[in-house]
C-alpha cells in the first residue's frame, strides 16, 4: 500500500485537497485500499484553510511515507525551520517528495529542488528562480518530475500530478479510469503549457466559440474563413471583423495557434511520428510545422521530441 502524506500550513490554498479524490477513486478502480492519505501539519490538529474552514491534521512525526506533497498557498510560502528539517530527514526514506503550486517554495528552501528542474504557478515563478537560483525552473509546465521529486503548477494541477503518480504506481488504465470518474475532458500531460490557447482568446459571443470548437475538432481540415463563417452564421467580412473585435486576432492566427498547441501535445506524447502530427494538425507537411514551431516556441518539433523523451 502507498501511504501518502499531504502537508498541510495555516492558509494552505484549499483546491490542494481535490488530489485526494484521484488516490480515493484508484482504490476503488482496483477494489483494494492501494492509497492510504495522511493530512499532515508542523503540530497538529485544525489547520485553517484558503477558504476560512479548519481541517483535522496528525503532527509531523518521523515515520515512514511512500510519498510526501506540500500544499501550495495563494502567494509565495516562507517555510517554517521545523517543516524545513522534517522534509530533509525525511528525504531519503521517502520514494517520492512533491509540492504543489507555491508548495515549491518549501521544497526549494529544504535544499531538495537545488540542480532539478521543477515548476510552480505561472505567477510566482520569476519570484521564486530569482529567490532559489540553483534550481531549474520551467514556468511553463503542468508537473515536473526530475528523480523523486514532483512539482506541480498551481490550482487543479494538483489533480492531473494526482493522476499521473497514479499511472505511475498502477498503470495507464487505471489513471484513465480515475480520469474518467473524476470527469475530466482530457488528462493533461506534465509537458503541458499551463495556458490554453482556447482559455486566452475567450470569445464573448456564442457564435465565434462555436466557430473556435468547430475549428479544435477540425483541424485537420482546411478550416477557411468561409467554413468557420459559416459556422458562426456570419458573412465571411463580418466573420473577420467580428473575430478580430472579440480575440484580439486574426482567424488564421488563431487557428494556427490552435494547431500548434495541439501538435506540441502530441510530440510531447512520444507516440507518434512527426510527419503524421503534421498531417493530423493540419500544417500538411513537416516543413510547414517545424516553420510555426520556431516562431512559436525558438526550437523545431524534434527538438522538443528529444527533450520529452529525455
Amino acid at each position: 500500500m502507498h501511504h501518502v502524506g499531504l502537508i498541510l500550513y495555516p492558509d494552505f490554498q484549499v483546491l490542494g485537497l481535490s488530489m485526494c479524490s484521484a488516490f480515493e477513486l484508484a482504490n476503488s478502480a482496483v477494489g483494494k485500499r492501494a492509497y492510504e492519505i495522511s493530512l499532515l501539519s508542523e503540530h497538529g490538529g485544525l489547520v485553517q484553510t484558503s477558504a476560512g474552514f479548519g481541517i483535522d491534521t496528525k503532527p509531523l512525526v518521523k515515520q515512514p511515507f511512500d510519498t510526501l506533497i506540500v500544499t501550495g498557498y495563494n502567494r509565495e510560502v516562507r517555510a517554517s525551520p521545523a517543516l524545513v528539517n522534517y522534509l530533509r530527514e525525511a528525504e531519503p526514506s521517502t520514494r517520492r517528495i512533491g509540492s504543489i503550486c507555491t508548495g515549491a517554495y518549501i521544497l526549494a528552501a529544504a535544499g531538495l529542488l537545488d540542480g532539478r528542474r521543477a515548476t510552480t504557478h505561472w505567477e510566482s515563478a520569476r519570484a521564486f528562480q530569482s529567490l532559489f537560483p540553483k534550481v531549474k525552473v520551467e514556468e511553463d509546465r503542468i508537473f515536473i518530475n526530475d528523480g523523486k521529486v514532483w512539482t506541480s503548477a498551481g490550482m487543479s494541477a494538483c489533480v492531473d500530478l494526482a493522476l499521473a503518480l497514479v499511472e505511475q504506481d498502477l498503470g495507464h488504465d487505471v489513471a484513465r479510469r480515475v480520469a474518467k470518474q473524476l470527469v475530466l475532458y482530457h488528462r493533461r500531460a506534465g509537458g503541458q503549457s499551463q495556458f490554453s490557447v482556447m482559455l486566452e482568446i475567450q470569445p464573448r459571443t456564442d457564435r465565434i466559440q462555436a466557430a473556435l470548437i468547430y475549428a479544435k475538432d477540425n483541424l485537420k481540415s482546411e478550416l477557411s474563413v468561409d467554413d468557420l463563417a459559416r459556422i458562426a452564421n456570419l458573412s465571411p467580412r463580418q466573420f473577420r471583423r467580428v473575430f478580430q473585435t472579440e480575440t484580439g486576432q486574426s482567424p488564421a492566427k488563431a487557428i494556427e495557434n490552435l494547431r500548434l498547441e495541439t501538435a506540441r501535445l502530441l510530440i510531447e506524447g512520444g507516440y507518434r511520428t512527426v510527419d503524421s502530427i503534421a498531417r493530423e494538425t493540419g500544417f500538411g507537411d513537416r516543413e510547414r510545422m517545424r516553420r510555426a514551431f520556431v516562431r512559436a516556441f525558438g526550437q523545431p518539433p524534434q527538438v522538443i521530441q528529444r527533450a520529452s523523451r529525455a
